[in-house]
């Protein structure tokens, strides 16, 4: 996955609380292979009508909110299943990160597992910059994960948590599978110490 570092970017709003995984990616898809473009699918029952032809009032099919890479949302994003897709659908289609006051637990982790940054924030600094976003549409929100904030759309600076382990990950664009391999020499190191009796 792309590492996660400094992402200035035109922000979509979706001013609907309880998003669930089924909306963002319809249980039909879930059989798909992981190499597809998940992007594809996503919120595909509210972006496109029964002819295929696209819903004029979705967000991301209006201008500029198409060339969006973040989205700022309602409270508990992400409810729902468990399904991983879900997360794989808004990182092909290019969203990064996703900022709201609260998330469904297991999306939450795992967005932060699939390279993208779900960001907790009050529920009302995610009102003013809702309501900023769909006044001006186009604005931007800066998020600079090394330094830990986030720039609204009005020009007003948050401090974002996250856990240093899924920062080092996410800054690096590891998933865990790519961190442990990077951790080979030390996991072979103990190893030999093991088989030695030195450990």
């Amino acid at each position: 996955m792309q590492p996660f570092q400094h992402l200035d970017a035109v922000a979509a709003p979706i001013a609907q609380p309880n998003v669930d995984t089924d909306q963002i990616l319809p249980a039909r898809y879930l059989q798909k292979p992981r190499a597809n473009d998940f992007g594809q699918f996503l919120f595909h029952d509210v972006r496109f009508r029964k002819d295929a032809s696209e819903a004029p009032g979705f967000v991301l099919n209006r201008e500029p909110y198409r060339r969006a890479r973040i989205v700022v949302a309602e409270r508990n994003f992400g409810c729902g299943s468990s399904r991983e897709h879900a997360v794989w659908a808004l990182y092909d289609y290019g969203i990064r990160a996703v900022i709201a006051p609260s998330f469904g637990d297991i999306f939450f982790s795992n967005a932060l597992k699939n390279g993208l940054l779900p960001i907790v924030l009050p529920a009302p600094v995610v009102a003013t910059m809702l309501d900023r976003l769909r006044a001006v549409p186009g604005s931007r929100v800066v998020v600079d994960l090394q330094a830990q904030t986030v720039v609204g759309p009005d020009g007003k600076m948050h401090g974002l948590h996250i856990d240093p382990f899924p920062k080092h990950c996410l800054l690096q664009g590891l998933d865990e599978l790519d961190y442990t391999l990077s951790q080979a020499e030390r996991i072979e190191e103990f190893e030999r110490r093991y088989e030695s009796g030195d450990a």
